[in-house]
């Protein structure tokens, strides 16, 4: 889930149970927000992209293969709330986001 404040989207606090794992900072830009998995080494790389398309007012999952490219996360219809993507992400049932 995202909390908006003011004109800037930051995710909720960590609950203790997953702090451990790495963290999803969001980096919106234009019409696509990328999810970038924060390692304990500090790299820092991109998981998945989140496109919203205007006219059908939806969002889109994309996953990122080894060759830095994105394909559409077809196990998931895209969405009018942004939450059903950042739940999905955070599920993450194939292992294709967190490994």
């Amino acid at each position: 889930m995202v909390r908006r404040t003011g004109a800037r989207a930051r995710p909720p606090p960590s609950p203790s149970r997953v702090r451990d794992r790495p963290t999803t900072p969001h980096d919106r830009r234009a019409a696509r927000s990328l999810a970038r998995g924060l390692r304990p080494e500090w790299t820092n790389f991109p998981i998945a992209r989140l496109r919203y398309t205007a006219t059908d007012k939806s969002w889109t999952l994309y996953w990122r293969d080894r060759n830095l490219r994105f394909h559409i996360y077809d196990l998931l219809a895209p969405s009018n709330r942004v939450d059903d993507l950042l739940t999905e992400l955070d599920r993450d049932p194939t292992g294709i986001f967190w490994g």
